[in-house]
C-alpha cells in the first residue's frame, strides 16, 4: 500500500476510533491525559507499521490491542497492577495466580462496557471545572480525533494556544481527581448540560462562524451532529439530548441554502426553500417526537434545546417564509426565556414579535434592550434594529445601525453583508 493511501487511512481509523480507544484506556488507568497518550502511542505504532503491511481488517481493534498492551507496560512499570485490579473490582491477583494469568484477565476487561466508557469520556471531557473554551478543544480532541492544527484552524485560534488548553485541561482533571464516571441522580442534569452546551458550542461556530473569512463550517457542525448521535444513543432516556439533536439536524437542514454562490451569507427569509435538506429535516422533526415523548413521560416541561427545536420546526414545516407561524415562534420564545432569561433570546424575541404583529412590537422590545450591558458589544442588536427601522421606512437610522453592526462583526462575509444593507437605505428619510 502507498503511504499516502496508509496515512489517509490512518486518518479516518483514528476519526472513528480515537474516542473508543481512549475511553477504554481511560477506564484503566484512569486519567484521561494518560490514556491519551497510549492511544498516541497506538497510533504512532500504526503510522510506522501499516504503510509497509497494510491496513488490518479490523483497524480499531488493532489500534486498542497496541493500547492495551502499552496500558499493562505502565502498570507494570509502576508496581500499581494489584490496586488498579482492585479498583475494577477485578480479582485478578490472588493467592496461587501468576502475573501472566492476571494480565491476561486485564486485558480480557478491557474489552466490555465500550459505550459505557465513552459516556464517561463525554461527561469527564465536559466537566465543569474545565473552562468552556477547555471544555471545547477537549471534547474535539478526545472525542472527536481532531489534531490540535484542526482545531486551531476551526476556531482561528493560534495553534500554541490550543496546545496549552488542552494540557491545561488535563492537569486540571487530574489536580482535582475528577472521576472517570457518568454522575448519577442531581449531579446529572447539570453535568448533562455542561455537555451539551459544549456541542451545541461546536456546533454553532461550524453554522455561523464568529470570525475569518468563511460564513459557515460545516466540519465542526458534522462534528458537533455526529458527537450529539452518539449521545443520544448512550442516553436515549435524557429529552434535552434529543432536543439537542433535533434542533441541529434540522438547522443544518439549510446549509446548502445559507449560502450564495460566491459564499455570501442567505438570510432565512430569503432562503430558497428547495434546496433544504428533507431527510435532515425529518431527521430533525423524529427528533423532536422523542424529545417530546420522553419529556411527557416523565412529567416536566420541555427544556431549552427541545423549545429551540420546536422553533426550527416552525420553520421547517413552512412551505414558504409568508407560511411560517411566527406567532407560535414567539409564544415559544416567551417560555424560553422564562427558563433561560438571556438578553439574546429576547433578541430573538422581538424578530418573532416583528413578524407577527408588525415592526413596532419588536422594536419597542428592542429599544427596552439597548440599555443591557450585556449586549454592548453584541452586533445582532444594531442588525435587528436597523431591519426593524428600514422597515418602519426610518431608512437613515437604519443604515447608522447596519453600519455600527458591520463595524461590531468579525464575520468578513457578515460585514461585507451589512454594509451592502446600509448602503441600500437611502440617504434620508423618504417615505
Amino acid at each position: 500500500m502507498a503511504a499516502s493511501q496508509a496515512h489517509r487511512a490512518i486518518d479516518q481509523v483514528w476519526r472513528a476510533e480515537s474516542a473508543r480507544v481512549t475511553a477504554g484506556l481511560a477506564r484503566v488507568v484512569r486519567d484521561i491525559g494518560v490514556a491519551e497518550e497510549l492511544a498516541q502511542d497506538a497510533l504512532v505504532a500504526a503510522l510506522e507499521q501499516w504503510p509497509r503491511e497494510g491496513v488490518p481488517d479490523n483497524p480499531g481493534a488493532w489500534l486498542m490491542a497496541v493500547g492495551r498492551r502499552r496500558a499493562i507496560d505502565l502498570i507494570r512499570r509502576r508496581e500499581r497492577l494489584a490496586r488498579k485490579v482492585e479498583e475494577l473490582g477485578h480479582e485478578l491477583l490472588t493467592e496461587g495466580r501468576d502475573d501472566d494469568a492476571a494480565l491476561a484477565a486485564l486485558e480480557d476487561s478491557l474489552d466490555g462496557g465500550i459505550e459505557d466508557d465513552i459516556l464517561r469520556l463525554v461527561f469527564t471531557a465536559c466537566h465543569p471545572v474545565l473552562s468552556t473554551e477547555a471544555r471545547v478543544a477537549l471534547t474535539l480532541r478526545l472525542l472527536g480525533g481532531l489534531r490540535t492544527e484542526e482545531i486551531a484552524r476551526a476556531f482561528l485560534t493560534g495553534e500554541a494556544t490550543v496546545a496549552q488548553r488542552i494540557v491545561r485541561a488535563k492537569r486540571a482533571l487530574s489536580d482535582a481527581r475528577v472521576p472517570f464516571e457518568v454522575p448519577a441522580g442531581a449531579e446529572l442534569a447539570g453535568r448533562l448540560s455542561s455537555v451539551l452546551e459544549v456541542i451545541y458550542l461546536i456546533f454553532n461556530e461550524g453554522y455561523t462562524a464568529t470570525a475569518g473569512d468563511d460564513w459557515m463550517r460545516p466540519a465542526l457542525c458534522d462534528e458537533a451532529l455526529r458527537l450529539g448521535r452518539v449521545l443520544a444513543g448512550l442516553m436515549p432516556r435524557e429529552p434535552e439530548v434529543h432536543g439537542l439533536v433535533a434542533l441541529m439536524e434540522i438547522q443544518a437542514s439549510r446549509s446548502a441554502a445559507r449560502v450564495g454562490p460566491s459564499g455570501e451569507p442567505v438570510l432565512l427569509l430569503e432562503q430558497d426553500r428547495g434546496r433544504w435538506d428533507r431527510a435532515a429535516i425529518g431527521r430533525g422533526l423524529a427528533a423532536l417526537e422523542r424529545a417530546e415523548a420522553t419529556g411527557g413521560a416523565t412529567g416536566g416541561a420541555p427544556g431549552p434545546y427541545t423549545l429551540q427545536a420546536a422553533i426550527a420546526a416552525c420553520h421547517a414545516r413552512a412551505g414558504r417564509a409568508d407560511d411560517t407561524d411566527w406567532g407560535r415562534i414567539a409564544a415559544l420564545y416567551e417560555t424560553l426565556v422564562r427558563q433561560v432569561p438571556s438578553p439574546v433570546v429576547e433578541l430573538n424575541r422581538a424578530v418573532a414579535l416583528a413578524m407577527a404583529f408588525g415592526p413596532e412590537a419588536g422594536l419597542a422590545l428592542v429599544e427596552e434592550l439597548a440599555a443591557d450591558p450585556a449586549l454592548k458589544g453584541y452586533h445582532l442588536l444594531p442588525s435587528v434594529r436597523g431591519d426593524l427601522l428600514f422597515r418602519l421606512g426610518r431608512t437613515a437610522e437604519a443604515r447608522e445601525e447596519f453600519q455600527r453592526a458591520a463595524a461590531l462583526t468579525r464575520n468578513d462575509r457578515e460585514r461585507t453583508l451589512l454594509l451592502s444593507r446600509a448602503a441600500a437605505c437611502a440617504p434620508a428619510d423618504a417615505g
